[in-house]
Order: C-alpha cells, then sequence, then structure tokens
C-alpha cells in the first residue's frame, strides 16, 4: 500500500480541497456588484470541481488505509474581488506544487491509480489558476 509519507500528502490536498470548496462557494454567495455577478457562476462551478476532488482523494485515502482529514485549510473570503481572486490564484498555484509533488511520490511508490487520479486532477487545478489569472487581467 501506500507510504505514511504519501498519504500525508494526500491529506494535506484533500484539506486543500475543502478549504477551496467551502472558500469559493462562499465567495460566490457573498459577492455581490457588477463584477462579481460576471463571475459568480464559475465561483460556483468551480467550487463544485473542487468538492468533487476532495471527495475523490477522501476515497483514495480510505482504500489505501488512511484516515481522510475532515479540517479544511484556513478559508479567506476578501474584502475585494482583486484580493479574493488573487488569493484564489494563489491557492491553486499551491495545489499545483503538491500535486506534482504527490504524482512524483506515487509513480517513485508504483502506485498507478493514485498517479492518475492526481494527474487529472492537476489538469483541473491548472484551468482554475488559468481562469483566475484571466480575472486578475480584466479586475
Amino acid at each position: 500500500m501506500a507510504s505514511k509519507q504519501l498519504m500525508t500528502k494526500m491529506n494535506e490536498g484533500l484539506a486543500d480541497e475543502l478549504q477551496v470548496s467551502i472558500q469559493y462557494m462562499w465567495q460566490h454567495v457573498l459577492w455581490h456588484g457588477v463584477k462579481g455577478f460576471a463571475i459568480k457562476d464559475e465561483l460556483k462551478k468551480i467550487a463544485v470541481e473542487e468538492m468533487k476532488h476532495a471527495e475523490a482523494i477522501a476515497e483514495r485515502l480510505s482504500y489505501l488505509g488512511g484516515m481522510p482529514t475532515t479540517k479544511p485549510e484556513p478559508i479567506f473570503i476578501g474584502k475585494t474581488l482583486k484580493e479574493m481572486i488573487a488569493a484564489d490564484k494563489k491557492d491553486e498555484e499551491g495545489a499545483i506544487k503538491l500535486y506534482k509533488d504527490i504524482i512524483k511520490m506515487a509513480e517513485k511508490e508504483g502506485d498507478i491509480v493514485t498517479k492518475k487520479m492526481f494527474e487529472g486532477i492537476l489538469a483541473d487545478e491548472e484551468e482554475h489558476h488559468d481562469t483566475f489569472s484571466g480575472i486578475l487581467e480584466e479586475i
């Protein structure tokens, strides 16, 4: 099965996914104004995708004999749209780095299923990062 180190990293990813799914959903709910209306549906869509990532990671951790965390990283809402999206972009950058590390670890351990799962999640995170980067160019 997976090493303790790999499962610890996967739980870090799970805590991040829980954080951003809540964070993006609350940003969707709480943000108002013309600029907010332009992106609130995208925030909701990404929040749901992040929750699906959390579910997949938790299921994989459980299968590997680990205990999935239930504690998200600290949630940040932001006072301005620019501040909010800049923080969201930074969160996606952290996820991209972490998932690349997890992919390398899983490959080294011969855990092809975990590797492939995180490759799929990584592709989504890169898309989210691109979305937030594009939004920041317009605000």
